[in-house]
């Protein structure tokens, strides 16, 4: 098994607080604090991206989704008309 080399560092300023329940959550979980900050920052970051590079969705949901997706494009004219119209900032 090979070691993790960890290069790069972070720093942030927080609350007595805050400090006092992440100690007791880093005591609680049995870790040592970089493991259990790089963790939860991990999962955090991956929650944040996790809408913008990939969607899971429940069977019933995905078939919902699907049958939207079939559905033909309503036609609507007035969309089409302006679609067709010179741009105002072409010259």
């Amino acid at each position: 098994m090979t070691a993790r080399t960890r290069e790069e560092r972070i720093e942030f300023r927080t609350t007595p607080a805050v400090r006092r329940l992440i100690d007791r959550a880093v005591s609680e979980s049995g870790v040592k604090l970089t493991e259990f900050a790089e963790s939860s920052l991990v999962n955090a970051a991956q929650r944040v991206l996790a809408d913008r590079t990939r969607f899971r969705l429940a069977p019933e949901a995905l078939a919902a989704w699907e049958s939207i997706n079939e559905t033909p494009a309503r036609k609507l004219p007035g969309l089409r008309r302006l679609m067709e119209r010179p741009s105002p900032f072409s010259e």
